[in-house]
């Protein structure tokens, strides 16, 4: 583990998720608070939930990821809404 600030820390695995080509992921919030990572957003996928946390491992090797993104089912759009 570096001395570097958790900050930092967070901002690389932030940059790493968005510039990776498997994951081009923008709304991911990344908390560093000691060795421990938390993950936390919305994507459409458990496939998607994996990767975003299989990268920010990789960005981060030597902290503990604790991946608390949720998958949220997308729908088709449903019948119009009437006000």
């Amino acid at each position: 583990m570096t001395d570097e600030a958790p900050q930092y820390v967070a901002a690389r695995i932030q940059r790493a998720l968005a510039e990776d080509t498997r994951t081009h992921e923008l709304g991911i919030r990344v908390d560093v608070r000691g060795d421990q990572l938390y993950l936390r957003g919305q994507v459409t996928g458990e496939d998607r939930r994996r990767m975003i946390a299989g990268v920010a491992h990789e960005a981060a090797p030597d902290l503990t990821v604790h991946n608390e993104v949720s998958v949220v089912e997308v729908r088709d759009p449903g019948e119009e809404e009437t006000l």
